[in-house]
């Protein structure tokens, strides 16, 4: 009777590992995804957009099936509770609430935070908008990865832009929030202008508070000093309150702006902004975009959009879209390569890597380091009677390729090495309609 017993234990581990493996097989009846953005706070104007995107994209795949019948549930966290807050309630989705996907976040603040405790928990997290290079250069992640461009690029792209249209200048002046993305962008911005212009003069360095209400102090010091150029990169509220109050004291009349991030912005301010900005949108869907703006899967969700917000779809949205439909395919990707069986989250964090797929603009492709490949629009903002609002005039497209520093590499030493020849790359090309 001893010698049964070994073997009786046997069988039950082996029952229990089969059990086991056939669990993990098993196809869920949802999938939850866990969703942080602004709800609250200045940086609302810019979150609230992303949360109904989400909300309109989830509807129509869950309608059209949903991922092999399985629905997706989504659970969001407002990030305007401040980082504390926002980690409790992150963990509190994963650990209790049993979340496999988060999407988060929109503040660089909140994404160096939230990247360490996602590896910790083996939880897939989508960085579905911040733009802070640090995060994937710094540290190789598993479950850890960005469906949207990176501060290199888009900075590089609007150095490129500046020195294609508006070359004759020989100072520069910087106003930008004062944390992670605000310090980091200006950094790169400023490596890649000294790189290929290297006699311009840096006049000034401002850096605001976060949410601050009131600019009146950087505007004057920018009035007297009157740079040839002025880089901001804040966006949400602040951009909207810094360009409102910057225009009635007549401040954009004196420097070339460059506002990468201003195409968010643009419908709200309405006619506050001026012509003539140089201007992006952190990748390169835009809605008026003449070569995508009649395709019928950008114009139908640009029409539910606005029927469902009554505004346009910004940058936000677009971001929003891409990190759910590269999760989404990964999980097919995961699911093919898996024999039909329901992926883990290893799995889907692996077919991210090398991933190519399409949302609302042009082809993306995931690095094997996890950050995306999308190419990038830069314009001007120029008043019509179409809008009551500026559009982006003169759009140019810059591909990824060549404003991004090759896999581990560290930005900040990437960009010092740039020449100027690039600024004639055959790749860099004005947009026009189809």
């Amino acid at each position: 009777m001893k010698t049964l017993k070994p073997l009786r234990a046997l069988a039950a581990l082996t029952c229990g590992i089969a059990l086991s493996v056939q669990a993990h097989a098993q196809k869920p009846a949802e999938l939850k995804v866990g969703i942080t953005t602004f709800l609250s706070g200045p940086a609302s104007v810019f979150g609230v957009p992303g949360k109904a995107a989400a909300e309109q994209w989830i509807e129509e795949f869950n309608a059209a099936g949903g991922l092999n019948g399985t629905k997706l549930v989504p659970y969001f966290l407002d990030e305007g509770t401040g980082g504390d807050k926002l980690l409790t309630e992150y963990r509190r989705l994963v650990q209790d609430q049993g979340v496999k996907v988060m999407l988060g976040s929109i503040s660089s603040g909140s994404c160096n935070i939230i990247a360490p405790v996602a590896e910790d928990l083996k939880v897939l997290n989508i960085l579905w908008d911040c733009s802070t290079e640090k995060i994937l250069e710094d540290r190789r992640y598993k479950y850890v990865v960005r469906t949207t461009p990176q501060a290199t690029q888009e900075m590089v792209a609007a150095v490129f832009h500046l020195l294609r249209t508006k070359p004759d200048f020989k100072t520069v002046a910087v106003v930008n929030q004062d944390y992670a993305w605000g310090r980091d962008s200006w950094e790169l911005f400023r490596g890649a202008l000294t790189a290929l212009k290297p006699d311009v003069k840096i006049v000034a360095e401002l850096f605001p508070k976060f949410g601050a209400p009131d600019y009146s102090t950087e505007i004057t010091r920018l009035a007297a000093l009157k740079p040839d150029v002025v880089l901001t990169t804040m966006w949400g509220g602040d951009l909207d309150t810094f360009v409102r109050q910057g225009a009635q004291r007549g401040l954009f009349k004196n420097s070339q702006f460059v506002m990468p991030l201003l195409e968010s912005s643009l419908e709200r301010l309405g006619a506050t902004t001026p012509d003539g900005i140089l201007v992006g949108m952190q990748g390169d869907a835009y809605f008026a975009d003449p070569e995508y703006r009649d395709d019928p899967k950008v114009k139908a969700f640009v029409d539910k959009f606005r029927a469902k917000t009554g505004a346009y779809p910004i940058y936000p949205v677009s971001h929003m879209t891409q990190a759910l439909q590269a999760m989404v395919d990964a999980h097919a990707k995961a699911l093919k390569t898996n024999g039909g069986q329901w992926p883990s989250t290893e799995q889907v964090a692996s077919a991210l890597r090398g991933l190519e797929f399409r949302s609302l603009s042009r082809p993306i492709r995931m690095r094997e380091d996890g950050q995306a490949m999308q190419g990038l629009l830069m314009g001007v903002t120029k008043k019509t009677s179409s809008l009551p609002f500026p559009v982006i005039d003169q759009l140019t497209y810059i591909p990824a390729d060549i404003v991004t520093p090759p896999v581990g590499q560290k930005s900040p030493e990437w960009v010092k090495t740039l020449k100027p020849d690039l600024l004639k790359a055959s790749q860099i090309k004005p947009v026009a309609a189809r």
